[in-house]
């Protein structure tokens, strides 16, 4: 069944149900949208009253952050009622500063920051580009356009967190107002469902349990018209035409495309993820996680469109959307995970000097395991990999080759399109053992994994071109070749370690044996 049967005749998401307004306690200036269709209240937005009980001034500034895009918008519904608006993109110089530009996604971010200035435009207004610190940019459009508040989707990394009191501090300074809306990167806010005797889950599935029952919101339309103040000026929008070093096979960015690749998936892709989203080969996965993280698709508008389709593909996609959230919740209770262990085991890591020629050899996909070497090449190329390759290649480099998590998770970082700080590093910690998975010392092997999730070798084959005269399951077992049929593998390398040994090791650094 597909999602697309219930966009109407423009290809749109319908207008929802006209919101009912209620006051929330000004000292948070945060906003919240917490509605459910047939089964909870109706649409209700939250938002802060003026301290006279009536606006003041008529401007609104909305800083676009990790939610590029027009629909199911929260912020610019909140902002841009009976308001004038400036639609604010940032680029933030603490987010270069500390090295987390990296060309892959700022390739992506420019696709999607062309995408919404055209979107703006179609309904009357443009983005607004400023350069530099994000507070003080804010501030200034909202000093030159005298707007009274300033509208922002939450966000859960430490970074972010500092960020949000900085601005909250200068805007209440100079008698302006910051208002922060949950749900518009998440599907249930961070905090909203907690257990009983901790301010967050550290177990996934009675956390799925509460998420999936808590009530969530209906999705927003896009505005039919913004109308920006004139006089506010710009910087150039940028052009993945100014960068180097891009994945060749880097997937194009931006609001139009994300709900292309959705109506897409819902139609074509959904109905089959439950039995096919580990077949390495097949590429049945929605690949949304470049749109999620830069938010040019709705997670709460994925959840609904994929509950009205229905059936186990779509309850297993809803479960993974979850997962996002699960690890938001994490990040934002505990926000120093992003560079320490969750849980530590005391692993005393190989040093990257004394690793050196392995971390090498992993990076550059020539490890002689060739599902993880086709997982590592496919990163490089497309800037993206299967979830099954991240698995994989995490564990191998954690537990196999006993590397420090924070080294796989940089690189990861350095290539991933979708890269983000709640879902990469708590995904690597997982991974690696020291972060929320109940079974920390458990160890993939990748001869085992290949066979199951790539029983006939096409993924190897596609991503390891030297091992293509390679028939079947022999694929992934390249090192047992003799004579004439090893040196039909050219130069592919020999295995960096054997997995008895890389096991052996693992388990005597955690003293398992």
């Amino acid at each position: 069944m597909s999602g697309g049967n219930h966009l109407d005749k423009s290809g749109e998401w319908p207008e929802p149900p006209a919101p009912v307004t209620l006051p929330r306690e000004p000292r948070t200036g945060r906003s919240v949208s917490a509605s459910v269709a047939h089964t909870g209240p109706a649409t209700l937005t939250v938002r802060r009253p003026s301290p006279s009980g009536a606006r003041t001034m008529n401007v609104s500034v909305v800083l676009f952050t990790s939610d590029l895009r027009l629909h199911d918008h929260p912020p610019l519904r909140a902002a841009g009622e009976d308001r004038q608006v400036v639609p604010l993109f940032v680029r933030d110089q603490g987010v270069a500063g500390a090295g987390f530009a990296a060309p892959n996604r700022l390739a992506f971010l420019a696709d999607c920051l062309h995408d919404l200035d055209a979107g703006l435009r179609e309904r009357g207004g443009r983005l607004v580009i400023r350069s530099g610190d994000v507070v003080d940019e804010v501030c200034k459009v909202a000093a030159e356009t005298d707007a009274d508040e300033v509208h922002m989707a939450a966000d859960v990394s430490a970074y972010a967190q500092l960020r949000e009191g900085r601005l909250r501090r200068a805007l209440e300074s100079v008698g302006r107002r910051l208002c922060v809306h949950d749900t518009v990167t998440t599907v249930v806010a961070p905090g909203a469902v907690t257990p009983a005797a901790s301010d967050h889950f550290a177990v996934f599935t009675p956390y799925f349990r509460h998420w999936s029952g808590h009530p969530q919101r209906t999705p927003l339309a896009a505005p039919r018209r913004v109308g920006v103040p004139e006089g506010v000026g710009s910087e150039p929008l940028p052009s993945r035409a100014d960068l180097s070093g891009l994945s060749p096979a880097l997937c194009p960015g931006g609001e139009v495309a994300g709900r292309r690749l959705v109506t897409a998936w819902l139609r074509g892709g959904l109905a089959a993820y439950e039995d096919r989203r580990d077949d390495l080969a097949g590429d049945a996965t929605s690949r949304l996680s470049p749109h999620l993280h830069f938010g040019t698709v709705s997670p709460v508008e994925l959840v609904h469109r994929a509950r009205r389709a229905g059936g186990p593909g779509a309850e297993s996609f809803v479960r993974q959307l979850a997962w996002r959230d699960f690890h938001r919740q994490v990040l934002a209770a505990r926000p120093e995970a992003a560079l320490a262990d969750y849980r530590t085991k005391g692993d005393l890591w190989r040093t990257e000097h004394a690793a050196r020629e392995d971390i090498e050899a992993w990076q550059e996909g020539r490890t002689g395991y060739p599902v993880i070497d086709a997982a590592m090449r496919q990163l490089r190329h497309e800037g993206w990999m299967h979830n099954r390759g991240r698995l994989l290649t995490g564990s191998f480099l954690t537990k196999t080759l006993y590397v420090d998590w924070r080294v796989g998770a940089r690189h990861f970082l350095d290539l991933l399109v979708d890269g983000d700080v709640a879902n990469n590093q708590l995904n690597w910690q997982w991974m690696a053992g020291t972060g929320t998975d109940s079974r920390p010392n458990r160890v993939l092997n990748p001869v085992t994994q290949a066979k199951r999730y790539d029983p006939d070798g096409a993924y190897v084959r596609r991503w390891v071109p030297e091992l293509a005269p390679l028939e079947g399951a022999s694929v992934h077992e390249p090192w047992k070749l003799r004579g004439l049929d090893r040196a039909a593998i050219g130069d592919y390398p020999d295995p960096v370690v054997g997995l008895a040994e890389g096991l052996a090791r693992f388990r005597q650094a955690r003293a398992l044996d």
